[in-house]
């Protein structure tokens, strides 16, 4: 089948089954530009429980299907490429974290939403890589809280807040094949342009930065940035939306390295095989969605943290 009757039916299909394509940030070109929705896995996910669709055909990796699930338990969720899932997620189970905690009694636990539902359900709160400061800020406890599953993200949040905290080993490979050395390279190629950098990159290539943010804080910053040339210390998929929000501007990857593997899974042909056969749904069990809806509603209640305004605009 050409890619045009595929994109044909894909609209059809969508109408058909009153669905919303949902695709993140590190998805392929192709099927970001088929998304009615592209951008991070909780703004998608919120994104979607507000629109009026019954279907949600989220273009991700297993947890972000799960947390659609968990605040749209109504809805049916899609995730068109079952395999796809998310190692540093799989790097903590929920009996791993109940041991934690148990060594650990009175300390809070925040929880990246990069993780299972099931490891949500486990902790006190969750956040995002865009928040991360703030949650640890609004806790009030006296002991350290836990932090899972990425240390990464971890130490950036315990040395923006100085808080000490407890955490757990876990990391984004694709973050870490970021090296401080592939980002000189880059410097040096390029002088002007601006450095920004996701927090679950390792410290040394943090210090090197202009800027710290999430995929949706890159995307603002660049908007925002009166400087036309940045390089991007994140996955490469997040390239593609830059370049077309920004046709004037330049962008080079920080390492041309860091791809995810399971982001990629997902084609076309897989976006039209999930509405023909409303393939493969995720479903998060009702006792472990109340407990995890719990961590992720008392984060959104926090608010978010807006990315700070770009320094080449004068401004703080």
């Amino acid at each position: 089948m050409s890619e045009k009757r595929i994109l044909e039916e894909i609209e059809s299909l969508k109408k058909e089954r009153n669905a919303v394509i949902l695709a993140h940030n590190y998805q392929i070109g192709e099927v970001q530009d088929i998304a009615d929705y592209v951008g991070d896995s909780l703004e998608l996910s919120r994104r979607a429980a507000q629109t009026d669709a019954e279907v949600i055909v989220f273009c991700g990796v297993l947890f972000m299907a799960e947390t659609a699930s968990i605040l749209s338990p109504q809805k049916t969720v899609l995730l068109p490429e079952i395999n796809a899932g998310c190692p540093m997620a799989d790097m903590i189970t929920a009996s791993e974290l109940r041991a934690l905690k148990k060594k650990n009694p009175g300390s809070e636990v925040i929880c990246y939403v990069n993780s299972s539902a099931e490891v949500k359900a486990e902790s006190d709160i969750c956040c995002t890589s865009a928040n991360a400061t703030e949650i640890v800020n609004s806790l009030k406890g006296d002991r350290p809280p836990i932090f899972v599953p990425d240390m990464n993200l971890g130490r950036y949040a315990s040395k923006m807040t100085g808080r000490e905290m407890i955490f757990w080993k876990g990391h984004c490979y694709v973050h870490t094949l970021i090296r401080a050395e592939d980002l000189k390279k880059q410097k040096e190629k390029h002088p002007k342009a601006v450095v920004i950098v996701h927090p679950e990159c390792l410290p040394d290539v943090i210090e090197l930065a202009d800027e710290v943010a999430s995929t949706s804080g890159m995307l603002r910053f660049a908007a925002r940035c009166s400087v036309d040339e940045m390089i991007i210390g994140t996955e490469t998929g997040l390239l593609h939306k830059l370049k077309k929000d920004n046709p004037k501007k330049k962008f080079w990857p920080a390492s041309e390295h860091a791809i995810c593997d399971n982001m990629k899974k997902t084609t076309l042909g897989k976006v039209l095989n999930a509405l023909r056969e409303l393939k493969y749904v995720v479903k998060v069990p009702p006792e472990i969605r109340v407990k995890a809806e719990r961590a992720v509603e008392k984060m959104i209640a926090c608010g978010g943290t807006p990315t700070k305004a770009c320094p080449c605009l004068g401004e703080g």
